[in-house]
């Protein structure tokens, strides 16, 4: 026990902070993001909805290593974006924390995008006609009827954003590397600890790991309970 106190004495905790720090912005981008493309995704001709459903969905299923290399081709500063960006606005994205919050939000993005386009599917489409014949811009309706009645499946995929972009491994040290005190994430600090093999270093970053993700289940089981006996009242 006194060595496990020993060890969180002297344990570096800017992995947490980066990785709280790039889940938070990262989920900020995905949320506002993924809202506007499951809105207009959701009105198009079936046939342009899976394509455009297919390629924001994509990075969900490649490899994050896939992802990151192609991040890593696009920012780079030998290719015309990473160069532009680097010459005209002094931004540097490879091996940079901006690197963290691009790859976390590419990664995680498709989750709040299919949570939220399932989301408004299921939202009673009387409640909209019932707003239009008061004379209720669509603009108001979406904010005022579908938002809020498409709310917990919303926030669960807010919730789901944020620990898929907490846990970014592949492409973030594709992309941001792995800098101690920058870009170093909890992901990245486990496996540079279990390669030098303390092992009960990487276990406290585990559990916290764990007792991070337990938090966020809880919540998603919160908020649907809630949802439910709400429901059920209706």
């Amino acid at each position: 026990m006194s060595e496990i106190i020993d060890i969180l004495k002297g344990l570096d905790w800017s992995p947490l902070f980066i990785s709280l720090k790039t889940g938070v912005v990262a989920t900020v981008i995905s949320f506002f993001l993924g809202i506007f493309a499951a809105r207009k995704v959701i009105k198009r001709s079936p046939g342009t909805k899976s394509v455009l459903d297919g390629i924001l969905t994509l990075p969900m299923v490649l490899p994050p290593t896939v992802a990151g290399f192609f991040l890593l081709l696009l920012f780079s500063k030998r290719r015309p974006l990473g160069m532009f960006l680097y010459n005209t606005f002094d931004i540097k994205v490879v091996q940079s924390w901006l690197g963290c919050v691009i790859a976390a939000t590419v990664i995680a993005f498709p989750l709040m995008y299919r949570n939220a386009r399932a989301a408004f599917e299921q939202v009673d489409i009387n409640l909209v006609y019932a707003a239009r014949t008061l004379g209720i811009p669509d603009s108001q309706i979406f904010w005022k009827v579908v938002l809020p009645t498409a709310s917990p499946g919303v926030i669960s995929g807010t919730i789901l954003t944020f620990a898929r972009a907490l846990g970014e491994y592949g492409a973030t040290s594709m992309l941001a590397g792995n800098i101690p005190g920058k870009t170093a994430t909890i992901s990245q600090r486990i496996a540079m600890v279990i390669q030098d093999g303390d092992y009960k270093t990487a276990g406290i970053w585990v559990i916290i790991v764990m007792l991070i993700a337990f938090v966020i289940i809880f919540l998603m089981n919160l908020i649907s309970s809630r949802h439910m006996k709400h429901v059920e009242r209706w």
